[in-house]
């Protein structure tokens, strides 16, 4: 069952187990010990089987002297290696232990306590470090989770009340335009449905779970400036696409929605008229780049690093007001779909107004 440790047979302790090793390794160094010196002792003495007893040394007196010495000292050492091993494997395991806790409050939920050991940077401080590593991240990731999931549901609530609400009206009403009602329900059904199907995309990329294959950026630069050109030619946006051939590998399906996304947001938040969109492509270096840059607006740039947030327009949360006002997940989709292909996504503001958009993606020969 998830969640549940699985059943183990009970067996010594650790710290039961190096106490015994050290103490079992101490007396089998002593008895090597007096083996040895046993051994010199007994060559060297002459013998004496007859029992006579004389003023010299003889082994017979070793025997009776010595062994019961040996003995008591070799007691001494398994009680001193069981004792001072017990000790001594508290001492080394205590890091560990520190670790063990800080792993049980991760898991009940306490993501933010961290062990930061000190000491010097020895095998236990490694884990350590690496153990508050992850769990910083892992508490950054369920913060932004969660975040991100209250999002979604304000946002997905608001087209399901619209929808009661107009029909309630309609119910109300019954001499009302039915078609009117019919595209208004249309309409709200057809941005739930966008909603919902940027939320999975963007919830795909994030796994990273797709199949990778060899993509031109080029092409699919072009690709996405054909589909938009509509749009821009309605709002009077000139749309521009140069450079050359970019390729790189990965998902073609979330390249071409990432450069998608990219100009429509350029165009959508251009000049009311006369504004340009330009897309360019090329290689820098060992990278595939794509530039997306528009005319608009003057950005203020703390505002910058809000957009690629989930739900967020400019300075404002997304708006229902304008047929290509989006679900607010372009950029937060764009970021995700970079970050699943190992690239990097800077966010520029013009100084005439308008942003610059660069995306940049690991090149194939």
């Amino acid at each position: 069952m998830i969640g549940k440790t699985p059943p183990r047979r009970p067996g010594l302790s650790v710290r039961l187990r190096l106490t015994l090793s050290y103490a079992g390794f101490l007396a089998v160094a002593g008895a090597l010990l007096l083996a040895v010196v046993w051994w010199f002792l007994l060559r060297y003495v002459p013998d004496n089987s007859q029992g006579l007893l004389g003023v010299s040394p003889n082994r017979y007196l070793l025997v009776h002297t010595f062994a019961p010495a040996a003995a008591g000292a070799m007691a001494f050492l398994l009680v001193f290696g069981l004792v001072g091993g017990w000790f001594l494997a508290g001492r080394m395991l205590a890091p560990l232990t520190r670790i063990t806790a800080a792993a049980r409050l991760a898991g009940s939920g306490a993501l933010s306590h961290r062990i930061r050991m000190e000491g010097l940077g020895d095998e236990f401080r490694e884990l350590s470090d690496t153990f508050d590593a992850m769990l910083e991240r892992l508490e950054s990731h369920v913060a932004e989770q969660r975040r991100f999931a209250a999002n979604a549901s304000h946002e997905l609530r608001t087209p399901l009340a619209v929808s009661r609400a107009l029909l309630d009206v309609a119910r109300r009403d019954p001499t009302g335009d039915r078609d009117e009602l019919v595209e208004r329900l249309q309409a709200v059904n057809g941005r739930a449905i966008d909603l919902t199907e940027s939320l999975l995309l963007l919830g795909r990329s994030d796994r990273g779970n797709f199949a990778r294959e060899s993509v031109d950026l080029s092409l699919v630069a072009e690709e996405a400036a054909e589909t938009l050109l509509p749009l821009a030619e309605r709002r009077g946006i000139t749309l521009d696409v140069t450079g050359g051939a970019a390729r790189t590998e990965g998902s073609a399906e979330l390249l071409l929605r990432m450069v998608t996304n990219l100009v429509q947001n350029a165009v959508v938040h251009n000049l009311p008229a006369g504004g340009t969109v330009t897309v360019d492509t090329a290689v820098v270096g060992d990278a595939s780049v794509v530039r997306v840059e528009n005319t608009g607006h003057p950005l203020p740039p703390d505002l910058v690093p809000t957009l690629t947030e989930p739900f967020r327009r400019g300075a404002e949360r997304v708006r229902t007001d304008d047929e290509h006002a989006g679900v607010g997940l372009g950029l937060a989709l764009v970021h995700s779909i970079v970050h699943a292909h190992d690239g990097t996504l800077a966010l520029v503001p013009r100084p005439d107004g308008g942003l610059l958009v660069t995306v940049r993606l690991p090149g194939l020969p």
